[in-house]
């Protein structure tokens, strides 16, 4: 399914076209100042829900009212919110963060060997950028014992590391089920090989990046969720995308992870195959997203008023194009994929971080707008915890305040 052939010139003239009407007549400076105080009022929020005393991990919240629906044990999703304060504790060089960031990233401790591939994103965000970013020792530990443990599920026969019998919200799950957000186990295991000189996480990491690009990401480079494969020889049974408008249409968070986590594989692993799928899928993205605007939950939705957006998906989208402007080897694209990233991180400044207004009730610091799992309806118009936290990194790297590879 994958081809290795590089986009045609007319994308780049498709990436050059990537300035709405909204963001081209906001002066640089007002730009500036947009995202500033976006930043300080979403770092304001995380300070007010460190401090507001919950028991579990934030996961969802209202945009109303800013009170979150939480999870015992993380989900998917916790590390996220460890990620968060992490990330704020370094750009404010406050301890209060830290030592918050540090007390949630020993609860996510239980789950390293969890049965579930997405135990990648609890570890990386609320753990090795803790190492990262504060070269916390303990968080190191905790996320190099993760990674090794996520690559011990590869699976020789699949060529990849399947979804896992405890995989959260997965239509299917077991020992011969993968999809596309299996691929945050890339960047755990990458860096992990990184810290410890271990040559077989490396082997592991690129294995099932390598294999995930050719599972999921079609001809024209638009990405496939789910797959279930044969276990006698990991061919490909059947591809469905179990989170979408359909089994065959395009989700914009599948689209997202794809861009954001063949960039770190690449960016880990040195590998110039995921450098050109990570280029391609990217490429295929600002093509087709709404310039100016965040993207529609799935791309092939039906366009009418009630149609969801999703700004969870397009923040991820905005540093995977950070990120990759930073990685690629192609310093004309590069500078093309960081105006588009720019352009929609200040799109969602502008139009879904809740503002500081007297008619304007809602709890500031909110981005807001993020389409959890409209097929359940769960959550279709709130604050995503990994929404929050993408949309703060985007801000951080637009503002100049943290490098766009930090994390």
């Amino acid at each position: 399914m994958l081809v290795c052939k590089r986009f045609h010139s007319h994308v780049s003239r498709e990436l050059r076209g990537f300035v709405s009407e909204l963001v081209s007549t906001v002066t640089l400076q007002d730009a500036d100042a947009a995202m500033d105080g976006a930043l300080a009022r979403m770092t304001g929020r995380i300070g007010v829900t460190l401090d507001s005393g919950l028991y579990g991990f934030p996961h969802y919240a209202d945009p109303d009212t800013g009170v979150w629906t939480t999870t015992a044990d993380g989900f998917w999703t916790g590390g996220f919110w460890v990620g968060q304060l992490w990330l704020t504790a370094y750009l404010l060089n406050d301890r209060r963060h830290a030592d918050g960031a540090a007390a949630w990233c020993r609860r996510l401790a239980p789950r390293v060997d969890s049965r579930s591939v997405f135990r990648s994103f609890l570890f990386y965000y609320g753990a090795a950028s803790g190492a990262l970013l504060h070269d916390d020792a303990a968080a190191r530990r905790l996320a190099i014992a993760a990674g090794r443990s996520v690559a011990a599920d590869f699976d020789d026969q699949l060529g990849v590391i399947p979804l896992g019998a405890q995989a959260e919200e997965a239509r299917s799950v077991g020992p011969s089920e993968s999809n596309v957000d299996g691929l945050s186990a890339c960047p755990l295991i990458l860096w992990a090989a990184r810290e410890t000189g271990a040559a077989d996480l490396a082997e592991i990491g690129a294995l099932h990046a390598l294999r995930s690009a050719a599972l999921f990401v079609r001809e024209d480079h638009s990405v496939i969720q789910s797959a279930s494969l044969d276990p006698a020889d990991g061919s490909p049974l059947r591809h469905y995308t179990h989170k979408g408008h359909s089994d065959s249409s395009t989700w914009a968070r599948a689209q997202a992870w794809a861009m954001l986590f063949f960039t770190q594989a690449y960016r880990y692993s040195g590998d110039p195959a995921l450098c050109d799928v990570a280029e391609r899928v990217s490429d295929w993205w600002v093509a087709h997203a709404p310039a100016g605007e965040a993207a529609y939950w799935d791309f092939d939705a039906p366009r009418t008023a009630e149609t969801r957006r999703d700004t969870s998906g397009t923040a991820i989208a905005a540093v995977a194009l950070f990120k990759l402007a930073a990685a690629t080897p192609d310093r004309g694209k590069a500078a093309l994929y960081h105006r588009a990233a720019r352009d929609t991180t200040l799109a969602l400044a502008l139009r879904h971080v809740t503002p500081v207004a007297q008619d304007d009730r809602r709890p500031p610091g909110v981005l807001a707008d993020g389409c959890f799992d409209p097929r359940e309806g769960t959550a279709v118009a709130n604050e995503l915890i990994w929404g929050s936290y993408f949309m703060l990194e985007a801000l951080a790297i637009a503002t100049g305040r943290l490098g766009p590879l930090t994390v």
